[in-house]
């Protein structure tokens, strides 16, 4: 691509995002800038990736720039863009990443036609696995939507979703890592229960997670389908998937995506 792209705020997402998107070569480090107010956290973006870097000059950032990526805190949305509302293309393409900030809000604060993406990604496109799903406004044209689409692919999977599907994506996809994090600490500490070094109990929790999953995905199976296959009658696994059920796992989790979707709705309104 050949669109110039200004992050505003330079947190682990930004940083996350930018990683995909030079590590696989869908642009160059000449074409992106880093805003943000922190000089360390911009310095180091620099010589990570070889980005251009802008302290504190939200203005100048984004007035550069074809695609501007807003990677900041919810509440500085406001701020944000009204430093910026003034400077920035006629055509540029807005992405919005924050829980909560929906893109009629955003229309309103910047009080003009412009074109947004909301997006919700989450914390693996650190390593090249994000899921995102985003959703366009009206001014966005099929090649802009393609564009934005390129860049969420370059450091994970992406797909389009309805506006009013976002806060089940937040409870699904966006703070799930960390319910499977403690997961896989919860396993790992099973396994030191019973003398396995600490060190390899994660490696041995989290690779059967990751292994689980993409059995999932590339399959195409059903989850049930997989579970039953490694139940033979009688056995271990059968065993603890009746514990698991006898600790309401299921409802438990189904209870956590449930509150964390509403607390998404409560941001939302």
């Amino acid at each position: 691509m050949k669109e110039k792209i200004t992050f505003i705020g330079a947190g682990n997402m930004a940083k996350a995002m930018i990683g995909g998107i030079v590590t696989s070569g869908l642009a160059v480090p000449e074409q992106i800038i880093a805003s943000n107010p922190s000089a360390p956290k911009l310095e180091a973006l620099q010589r990570d990736f070889g980005i251009q870097i802008i302290q504190k000059d939200n203005a100048t950032a984004a007035s550069q720039a074809d695609i501007i990526i807003l990677s900041v805190k919810p509440y500085l949305y406001e701020t944000v863009i009204a430093e910026i509302r003034d400077v920035i293309k006629a055509n540029a393409i807005i992405i919005i990443i924050a829980a909560g900030q929906t893109i009629t809000a955003n229309e309103t604060r910047f009080g003009k036609s412009v074109k947004l993406a909301r997006v919700m990604p989450n914390t693996p496109a650190m390593v090249g696995e994000a899921m995102s799903a985003v959703c366009f406004n009206n001014a966005m044209t099929k090649a802009d939507q393609d564009i934005v689409m390129q860049i969420l692919n370059s450091f994970g999977k992406a797909e389009i979703v309805p506006e009013s599907m976002m806060d089940a994506v937040v409870g699904v996809s966006g703070s799930s890592p960390a319910y499977v994090y403690m997961f896989i600490e919860a396993m790992a500490d099973a396994a030191v229960l019973h003398g396995m070094p600490r060190a390899q109990a994660y490696t041995f929790a989290a690779q059967s997670v990751l292994g689980a999953a993409k059995m999932v995905l590339e399959t195409g199976m059903h989850p049930g389908v997989l579970k039953d296959n490694v139940c033979s009658p009688g056995g271990t696994t059968i065993e603890a998937v009746a514990s698991l059920e006898k600790s309401s796992m299921r409802a438990s989790v189904i209870a956590a995506i449930d509150a964390c979707v509403k607390k998404s709705q409560e941001m939302s309104k």
